[in-house]
Formats: structure tokens, sequence, C-alpha cells
């Protein structure tokens, strides 16, 4: 009888912790220029979510592109990181793109781009790709398509 017992509260414990709904996507902030010189730019964004779930779980990021002012620059793919259960959270993003990059870009006009971004002092910068969150089987893909003009200090 004291099995049984056992056996009901485990099941009803494991079926109230269901995955009701996907992690909430709120988007994209703080993209910045946090460093740059003659041969590396770093770009930094955070990526904002809120779990409405009693369970976690994981997401990573899946090649992100990287855009500057329309011209994709590099990917930007990243470990997995742990969904707190019933918690807003955030993601942090890194990538670095390499000037020689942007100067072999032929047929382009990259380079014009980047000294018009120069004077003005301000970048257009697009991440888009796809996020993946998974948790006990479950799994859904965010589109992620975010832009923001990111002023540039020097």
């Amino acid at each position: 009888m004291g099995k049984l017992i056992l056996l009901l509260i485990v099941t009803m414990s494991i079926l109230s912790c269901a995955v009701k709904e996907k992690p909430i996507f709120k988007g994209i902030e703080d993209i910045k220029v946090v460093d740059s010189n003659s041969r590396l730019i770093t770009l930094t964004a955070t990526v904002l979510f809120e779990n409405p779930n009693d369970l976690g779980g994981s997401l990573k990021s899946d090649a992100i592109s990287i855009y500057v002012n329309d011209i994709k620059l590099a990917k930007l793919s990243s470990e997995s990181f742990d969904v707190p259960e019933r918690k807003e959270f955030t993601i942090p993003l890194k990538v670095d793109i390499s000037t020689d990059s942007i100067l072999k870009m032929r047929g382009t006009d990259a380079i014009g781009s980047l000294l018009n971004s120069l004077i003005n002092k301000q970048i257009k910068v697009q991440y888009k790709g796809d996020l993946i969150y998974k948790t006990f089987g479950f799994s859904y893909t965010y589109p992620i398509d975010e832009t923001e003009m990111v002023k540039l200090n020097y």
C-alpha cells in the first residue's frame, strides 16, 4: 500500500511540472561595439527571455548571422545556456569581426559603407538566425531578426 501511495505522489509531481508553453522571447537589447581597432571589431548584445514553466531547459544559438550596414560579416554559434524555471533570464552574445573580412569583400560597397559609418559615428547592426529551446523531448526554434543603430564612441 505504501509503495502505491509513493508511486501516485511521484506520478502527480511529474505531471504537475509540465511544460505549459515555450519560453517567451522578449527581444535583443544593448547591442554595442565594445572594441574596435585596425584588426578587429567586437560586438555584444543581450537576448531577453521569460520562462513561465515549472521546468527549465536549455537554449542554444544556431548560426546567428551578423550584418553590419546590411553586409553579412560573421556567424555566431554558442554553447547551451541553462534556462531557469519561472524566471526572466538573459543570454549574452559576443562576436569578433575581422576588419580583413570587410576589406576583402569585392563587388560590394563595404568599404564605402564602413567609411560612411565612421563619419556619422554610428553603424547598423542586425542579428539574424535561430535560438533553439530544448527540455525533456520538447524543442522550439525562435527566429531572431533584430536590428539596431549603434553609436560609435571614439
